[in-house]
């Protein structure tokens, strides 16, 4: 019984089979108007409506499924050029913090090999690891202290001009008042015509300084340069050498019944953004050492 029954399925396999050739044979051998293609045309015409409506009705299924697709990569997507930027991000401000370190203390070392370096001084560089709390940036605190020979009152540059002077030292750390603080004073002097004053803060604009108590009878030209006088005595001295750039005469004011120039500095460190700083050292101190005074 089952060997009969699967003698007619092969018999009528092998029949479907004969019969799709023949049926294959004469539609490829019969013109395009023979009767098997007027019957798939008649096929075409009758499943077309159909297949329209078929077509009409899924669209939206389709176009959901679309969307959602879009959608999920859309996403996928953002998230990737998110983490991007941010990668992208963090590398520009590691380049532009490098650069910028990079450059302060090129400016350093070429001020220690300028003919400006004041003789028998000795440079510490150092890092500002903390800025004054306030706005009127007063102090700045560096990484060296007493174990790398900072000592108070010592001159402190940047590459560029005069910072102020060490204020307060600890082991590793020290704490600088800036010549912004009005507590500072620096004897200074105009070049080349060689007038002299005191270099003091403005309140409130750390960008101008005021070379105070110069004689009216001294011109004072814009743009001049300011350096620090570096006056000495049989007993005394300046706390700061002789020569260190201070800043650039910006204007002055002179009153008719003054007897003195109010001349305005824009000084030449960015006291405002400071990465490095450099102390000026001097030998260990001895009981025949002058004594220093400020300015």
């Amino acid at each position: 019984m089952y060997k009969r029954s699967v003698r007619r399925r092969r018999a009528t396999l092998a029949l479907l089979v004969g019969l799709s050739i023949a049926l294959l044979t004469a539609y490829f051998g019969e013109s395009a108007s023979g009767g098997l293609h007027a019957v798939q045309r008649g096929f075409l015409e009758a499943l077309a409506p159909l297949q329209e409506g078929a077509s009409r009705a899924l669209k939206p299924a389709r176009d959901l499924v679309g969307w959602g697709g879009d959608v999920f990569d859309a996403k996928s997507d953002n998230k990737k050029l998110r983490r991007q930027v941010r990668e992208l991000q963090t590398r520009l401000a590691a380049s532009e913090t490098a650069s910028r370190d990079a450059g302060e203390l090129r400016a350093l070392v070429g001020f220690n090999r300028s003919a400006v370096f004041p003789s028998g001084y000795a440079p510490v560089s150092a890092r500002v690891i903390a800025r004054s709390p306030t706005v009127w940036y007063a102090t700045i605190t560096i990484d060296k202290g007493s174990d790398q020979g900072v000592r108070v009152n010592q001159p402190v540059m940047s590459g560029s001009g005069l910072v102020g002077k060490v204020s307060d030292v600890a082991p590793d750390a020290s704490r600088v008042t800036l010549l912004t603080d009005h507590t500072s004073g620096v004897s200074a002097q105009v070049v080349p015509n060689g007038a002299n004053g005191i270099v003091k803060a403005t309140v409130g604009n750390p960008s101008d300084l005021i070379l105070d108590f110069v004689q009216k009878n001294r011109p004072v030209p814009r743009g001049a340069t300011v350096i620090t006088s570096g006056w000495r005595s049989s007993r005394l001295e300046s706390l700061f050498p002789r020569g260190i750039p201070v800043g650039e005469v910006t204007k002055v004011d002179s009153g008719e019944r003054e007897l003195y120039q109010r001349v305005h500095l824009r000084p030449f460190a960015d006291l405002r953004n400071l990465d490095f700083v450099e102390v000026l050292t001097r030998g260990g101190s001895s009981s025949g050492e002058k004594a220093q005074l400020t300015p």
